[in-house]
């Protein structure tokens, strides 16, 4: 096993950044993180390959600056697995690409029928990755050497992982689907806040009453900032069903609480006064939540159109087939053609009049890539004509 070194200082973050900027080609990165493990999703190791620069581990936690790095790599590709996971973490500490590769993103596109990092790098290099330490708690330190060697791995075959797509996706003329794929990847805006993220709790479900849904708010908040306040995932310290068989208890005092069976997790009992009193605060509360959230601007669940829309209802089952043959004469999955919820809000609020530049604004301002509008937008509109006569079909059978 290769005696791997980890970088954990300015002296030698500047030293791997010249070393990087001497290099040529595209840059793999590949970010570990300690999911389940600690609240942050921080990086706790970044790993780097480049041709004619080599391998670099590197630990950000003690490093306050990455700017060299940064600079080595600001005009080269990176190469990432599942970008969308790892680039919140990169730019956290300063690491942001200028372009990048997604190899399980071309894989998909591809058609390929696994996309794990493991399953790709044996399908285009017939190399195979152990994956024992995918989820290892990384925050740990010193990291064992066994891990550095899964980490390395990750990294060091990611480039000709990435050559070996770009000759599939060439051949195949996807060129540029992928390459606008990747680019709203990279491009893509944080998530906004989710709306009520304590209804998440597992086991939810079988709290009853405003009052009760109050207390269970309460718990979750509470178990969040503690969570918080010593990177800790927040199951770790007291687990979704644990916090639920407090709530259904309903119990009278601190002590019935201390008594609660399931009411368990490593700071069940440790942190009590701090349940407690989570649980004073929402039977106190008076800004009660609803039963349920209403939808804003979502769409009823599609069995439930055929009531509520049924020209919308025609409309989705018949262009919902088109899409799904065109996707399978591409070779690709029909959600990367186009996500079934870019479909549902064209098919129930068609534009009027009916044409294709109308279909094509309305996925592009939905989120569509201009790919995908040339791709489905005809037949989009030419499902959605067949559709009205399908429905006027029906129709002439009842009268």
């Amino acid at each position: 096993m290769t005696d791997y070194t980890i970088i954990d200082d300015s002296a030698g973050l500047a030293e791997a950044a010249a070393r990087l900027a001497a290099g040529t080609g595209p840059i793999a990165v590949d970010v570990e993180r300690a999911s389940g493990f600690r609240y942050s999703q921080r990086a706790y190791l970044v790993q780097v390959f480049r041709r004619g620069s080599g391998l670099f581990l590197i630990d950000p936690p003690p490093i306050d600056d990455f700017a060299p790095v940064q600079q080595a790599a600001s005009d080269a590709e990176w190469v990432l697995h599942a970008a969308s996971q790892d680039l919140p973490s990169l730019r956290e500490i300063g690491l942001d690409p200028p372009s990048i590769f997604d190899t399980e993103l071309a894989a998909r596109l591809l058609g390929h029928e696994r996309v794990g990092l493991g399953a790709v790098v044996q399908d285009t290099l017939g190399i195979a990755l152990a994956k024992a330490h995918s989820a290892s708690d990384w925050s740990v330190r010193p990291l064992p050497q066994a891990w550095l060697e899964y980490a390395a791995l990750d990294v060091v075959h990611l480039v000709d992982v990435r050559d070996a797509l770009a000759a599939e996706l060439t051949e195949q003329g996807k060129t540029e689907f992928a390459a606008q794929e990747f680019e709203a990847v990279r491009t893509r805006p944080p998530k906004p806040p989710r709306q009520d993220p304590w209804r998440r709790l597992s086991g939810l479900h079988a709290v009853r009453g405003r009052r009760a849904l109050a207390v269970a708010r309460a718990l979750w908040t509470a178990r969040e900032e503690f969570a918080q306040q010593q990177d800790v995932s927040p199951g770790r310290l007291v687990p979704d069903r644990a916090l639920v068989a407090a709530v259904l208890a309903d119990p009278a005092s601190k002590q019935e609480l201390a008594s609660v069976k399931d009411f368990t997790g490593r700071a069940s009992r440790s942190q009590l006064d701090r349940w407690w009193a989570a649980i004073e605060r929402g039977r106190a509360e008076k800004d009660l939540p609803l039963e349920r959230l209403r939808g804003g601007d979502s769409l009823p669940p599609p069995r439930a159109w055929a009531d509520r829309n049924p020209e919308a209802d025609a409309r989705l089952k018949t262009a919902r087939p088109a899409i799904e043959a065109h996707a399978a004469a591409l070779g690709m999955p029909t959600e990367n053609l186009l996500t079934p919820e870019l479909l549902r809000r064209v098919a129930w609020a068609p534009p009027t009049p009916l044409s294709v530049d109308g279909v094509a604004s309305a996925l592009a301002e939905a989120g569509a890539r201009s790919w995908q509008i040339d791709e489905t937008a005809q037949l989009i509109v030419d499902a959605f004509v067949e559709s009205v006569q399908v429905v006027d079909a029906a129709d002439e059978g009842d009268s």
